[in-house]
């Protein structure tokens, strides 16, 4: 303490106010990651319709702020807390496009600091920056950067990753059951924003248990710890479902988030091609996880104590991605937490010949990330466009319902339109993979839609994304035909869509 003193004077810096090491590198993070998130997001920043998804959950929280409930009034198989998370957007006075988009920002940043100091167990600290840098860069690759859900529940589980990868590495722990507790009320938190958290959760679970079985917990101890880390990861999900049937609504909030998975179909050949391209976009993690380690000798700082569990972290994470079947692109967003974190000992490498690893990774991911949201927005359109849309449809309503059986669903938003049916997603009515999901027929739904006679319908006119249900399509032309005029046609990107109004 003396010699610390000492050179201190020396060097006439007070100690009171000289910051640790890991608080330095913290704020040298932040000022790495924000602006380089905010750079690769520009492009992206203020579009109403970038992606699908968000845009609906968007619409959801605003018909939520007017007193919808969701699964009742506006229908969908997303968990509530994803919901209120966009419902929360509309208590802030700005632009709730943007809002929701910084705070996914916000999260994403949150969440590389995270992959950082979890990548210090097993990489030096300059490895585990650039491990947090590489989420940030192949989020947009995998088109989920803004608002897509693992935006917003990879926070919570790289939170519980780091306490459960501390406590696995620290045998006897006092605090193991405690920190267990809150590494699964984390889970349980980021299951209410999409239920495939549940499979990193049974393995982070299963890792826990493991260390009480190794600390020589009694089998009596070992079931009632893991009997309350089961119900911290249930609460979140339990307490929304016992709202639910409070109000009358349990068998329809059973249905939406549970059953109505089983009765969704996947075309498989479509399927198989995206694994295709995203196993092809993955490559460069699997050179830096698979091939360097074996090539590469450890450099200073590596400890690998830490990585079967962060392994077995991975393994889960792929196979909650793997299990559905669909394998859509944002569906990746949780897979990139560990394998960035794992990617950190390829970074680390400074001899010439062993660089190329971590440069492929940095360099691959800095090309997609401007180039797939350039795709993007040139496919779905800029605010420009949309703003002309809205005022073409919102012109023509005089007070009646539109439908968007074709489109984008933020019109509904941007209109303040009334929505004719619960099922606002078009998808959910327009696509044969939706058919079974539902718990009603498609067919007769969009049957009674055209019978309320909405006051403008919104149809495609460019190559839809997925098998289309012919049967509903018809009789919205038929309608069409009979009642309604086209009187406009409109670009969004490199999609085309026709208005139609009663006539």
């Amino acid at each position: 303490m003396v010699a610390r003193s000492a050179a201190a004077a020396q060097r006439n810096v007070p100690i009171a106010v000289r910051r640790p090491i890991g608080a330095r590198l913290r704020l040298g993070s932040l000022a790495l990651y924000l602006p380089i998130a905010f750079a690769l997001r520009l492009l992206m920043l203020g579009k109403p319709a970038f992606q699908s998804d968000e845009q609906f959950y968007l619409l959801v929280g605003q018909r939520m702020a007017q007193g919808a409930l969701p699964y009742v009034d506006i229908w969908d198989r997303k968990p509530w807390g994803l919901f209120a998370l966009y419902r929360a957007v509309y208590a802030l006075p700005f632009d709730p496009v943007l809002t929701y988009q910084l705070l996914g920002l916000a999260c994403s940043v949150l969440t590389a600091l995270l992959i950082e100091r979890i990548a210090r167990r097993i990489a030096p600290p300059r490895a585990a920056q650039w491990a947090g840098l590489i989420y940030l860069l192949w989020q947009p690759v995998f088109n989920v950067a803004l608002g897509q859900s693992p935006v917003f529940y990879n926070l919570p589980v790289a939170l519980a990753a780091l306490i459960v990868v501390d406590v696995r590495t620290r045998a006897h722990d006092p605090l193991l059951a405690r920190r267990g507790l809150e590494a699964m009320l984390l889970f349980g938190l980021a299951m209410q924003i999409k239920y495939t958290a549940v499979f990193e959760g049974a393995a982070f679970g299963l890792m826990l248990l493991g260390r009480g079985w190794a600390d020589g917990w009694p089998p009596r101890r070992l079931v009632l710890a893991g009997a309350g880390w089961i119900a911290a990861a249930l609460a979140p999900t339990a307490a929304v479902w016992t709202g639910y049937a409070w109000l009358g609504h349990g068998d329809v909030f059973v249905q939406a988030n549970f059953t109505s998975i089983l009765g969704r179909t996947t075309d498989m050949a479509d399927a198989f091609g995206r694994l295709a391209k995203e196993c092809l976009a993955l490559i460069p993690f699997a050179l830096a996880l698979l091939l360097a380690p074996h090539r590469l000798r450890p450099v200073r700082g590596e400890r690998p104590a830490a990585l079967p569990s962060l392994r077995i972290w991975a393994l889960a994470s792929i196979g909650g991605f793997l299990v559905f079947g669909t394998w859509y692109d944002h569906y990746l967003g949780p897979v990139l937490v560990p394998l960035s974190v794992l990617a950190a000992p390829a970074l680390a490498r400074s001899r010439p010949g062993e660089r190329w690893y971590g440069q492929l990774l940095l360099g691959l991911g800095a090309i997609g990330a401007v180039a797939a949201p350039a795709l993007q927005v040139r496919e779905r359109g800029d605010a420009t466009q949309f703003a002309s849309m809205t005022h073409a449809i919102t012109r023509e309503l005089h007070g009646r319902c539109l439908y968007v059986f074709e489109g984008d669903s933020a019109l509904y938003r941007t209109t303040n339109a009334c929505i004719p049916t619960r099922f606002a997603y078009p998808s959910h009515l327009n696509a044969m993979n939706e058919a079974g999901a539902l718990n009603i027929d498609p067919v007769s739904e969009v049957r009674r839609i055209m019978a309320s006679r909405p006051g403008v319908v919104v149809i495609g006119l460019s190559k839809r994304p997925n098998r289309a249900n012919d049967k509903a399509r018809d009789i919205v032309m038929e309608a069409l035909r009979s009642d309604y005029q086209t009187y406009a046609q409109a670009s969004l990107g490199t999609r085309r869509f026709a208005l139609w109004r009663l006539k």
